[in-house]
Formats: C-alpha cells, structure tokens, sequence
C-alpha cells in the first residue's frame, strides 16, 4: 500500500510500505483525510526525539471502518477519528488518572506508523464515531481541536473575558475560534505571517502584525490599560515568551498552548509583581478529545475556512516545501489518502 514515510532528516517520499497486519480488538480503518500537525514538521526537519525512520507519518486522521473484530461496537461504512495517545498504565500520571500526560507517553503517527496512507488496524478502544453531519475534512481537525479544548480548560477561561492569542497557526486560529464560540468579550491575534492573518480578518478577528506594530500597545488600548484577561501562547518562539507577561492584566492567566522546544527567556519579575498564573497544556484527555469531535460539528463552517490547502497522496512528499514556501499561505495543510 501506498504511505508517506518519513526516511531521514528532511528526508520524505510517497512508496509502498507492507500492510499492516491484523491485531486482535483492532478495526481496520481506510484512512480518508490526515492534516499536517507542526509535530510532523519537527518529524521532518531531524528534531522530534523520538521519531525514528523509517515511519509513516500523520496523527490527525479521519478513516472509514473497513473490518472489525467480533462484536465491534462499529459497523464497517462507519467513519472514526483516533485518540492518537499510548499511555504506559504503570508511572504516576497514569496512576493517577492523568494518562495524557504519561511519562512515556507515545503517539500514533510518531512512535508508531500513522495515517497518511491506505489504512491501518487501530486499537477500537482509541476510535470515536464521527457523526454523519460532519464532512471527512472537518473531521480531520478534531486532533487539533482537541488540543485548544484542553487549553481554554488550563484557562480557566470564563465567560466575557477578553483574550490574546500569539500566533495564527493552526492551533492559534482554532484558539481564536473556539474562545468565540466560549463567549469571549474579545480576541485579538498576533503574528508575523500576513497571509494568516488576513485569514483571521476574514473570520472576524481583531489582529497585530508584530513587525510593525506593538501588540502590547494595541491590547492596552483596546482593554483601558488593563490588559488581556487571558494570554494563549501559540508561537513557540522566543519573541513571545518574552512578551507574554506584558500583554495580560494584573491577576490575569497566560497558557503555554504551543510547545517551546528551547529555554526562552521569561520576564518572571511580571509573573511576581502582577501575580499571574502560568500555566502549561499538553495534548487532551481522552474526555476531552471527544467533546472535540462534538465541538467539531457545531463549528464546521468556521473550522472549514481554515482548511487552505488539500493535497492528494500521490503528491506529499511536497507537503513539507509546500508549508515553507511563505507566498502560498498555509495554514491547515490535509492530505486526501484517497488520491
């Protein structure tokens, strides 16, 4: 069958990889959609720690059930998305009820093939039923979706506060449309990328180009001095580590959405005289991946708009270029396993 396969450090190509082989209580699912996750970037440039070539890349997956074992709670035609965590059952998060953040956490898709390819047997108990209503590209976005669940859960995040994003990734985009949709008083996002954020105009948002204007005049402006009530980091650069601290109020809350995969300088003395909260989030829990895929079919239409490119299967060994290439706009990149 046909998959992208990581091979080496900026190293990918579309080839034949042998079929998965059958495993008991597992269905096999015919992958339909699979984005491309800033993980699978890291994946691709050499730098995730854990990933090793050769390795079938992708974790936000959609797929239609094909076989199932005996007294499967799916019917083949069904279609699914896969919470992609592997927890260990054995260390303290785990024993604690907090598997997600298990201390040898592993993923489908990074410590095991993944889904940009023809199919694959994925454990049932990992698989949520995705509702007819919601399209296979929507449903791809439920992994990410998930993510920015969890995040405006670390929040706290309460009704009519008034929120920041920095960055217009995928992941800050979804931020920005689900703090709407949570009743926020405003959003305001940040970034460097004009094409993205023209996107986020077009959805309605109010954005700083950090190049050329301050973000933490405008967020003062905009709130009367006080500053954002809540603060989501979603760049991962040092710039915002940096900033973070300046743009929300006394009392307020900054969330580490993104992951910073280098020690950032942070301006702790903010962190004391304004007594702030900072606080990380890390991927979802079970739970919470599926009230995304609930979240995902009452915002189908906003969640759509950020999907700018799709590319069929044949052509991904491009996909990585594709995203670097600033004039082409990306945002949320798909791949179609069926082309």
């Amino acid at each position: 069958m046909e998959a992208l396969v990581y091979t080496g450090p900026r190293q990918v190509e579309v080839t034949d990889v042998p079929e998965p082989a059958e495993r008991a209580g597992a269905v096999k699912v015919r992958m339909l959609y699979c984005g491309v996750c800033g993980t699978d970037i890291g994946i691709y440039s050499g730098k995730h720690p854990r990933a090793q070539a050769p390795l079938v890349l992708g974790h936000e997956f959609v797929g239609r059930v094909e076989q199932t074992p005996p007294d499967s709670r799916f019917a083949v035609g069904d279609r699914v998305v896969a919470y992609p965590l592997i927890s260990c059952g054995d260390c303290h998060p785990c024993r604690n009820g907090t598997p997600h953040v298990c201390a040898n956490l592993r993923l489908i898709g990074i410590d095991r093939d993944g889904g940009m390819t023809d199919h694959q047997w994925i454990d049932e108990s990992v698989l949520f039923k995705v509702p007819d209503s919601l399209s296979d590209e929507v449903a791809a976005l439920v992994e990410p979706l998930a993510v920015v669940v969890r995040t405006l859960h670390q929040a706290r995040f309460a009704l009519l506060d008034s929120a920041v994003v920095m960055g217009a990734g995928p992941i800050g985009l979804l931020t920005a449309i689900v703090l709407r949709h949570s009743g926020a008083s405003r959003v305001i996002v940040s970034d460097v990328d004009e094409g993205r954020l023209g996107l986020c105009r077009q959805l309605g948002f109010d954005t700083v180009d950090v190049r050329s204007e301050s973000l933490v005049e405008r967020v003062a402006s905009a709130t009367g001095g006080d500053g954002a009530d809540a603060v989501f980091e979603c760049s991962g650069v040092e710039s915002a580590a940096l900033e973070m601290t300046k743009v929300v109020r006394v009392g307020g809350i900054i969330c580490l959405t993104a992951t910073h995969k280098a020690a950032h300088a942070v301006n702790l003395i903010d962190v004391n005289f304004k007594e702030l909260t900072l606080i990380g989030s890390r991927v979802y829990t079970h739970k919470q991946f599926g009230d995304a895929l609930t979240l995902a079919d009452t915002l189908a239409d906003e969640l759509r708009q950020t999907i700018t490119q799709v590319v069929p299967l044949s052509d991904a060994a491009g996909v990585f270029e594709m995203i670097a290439t600033p004039s082409l706009n990306t945002v949320k990149v798909l791949v179609d396993c069926q082309s």
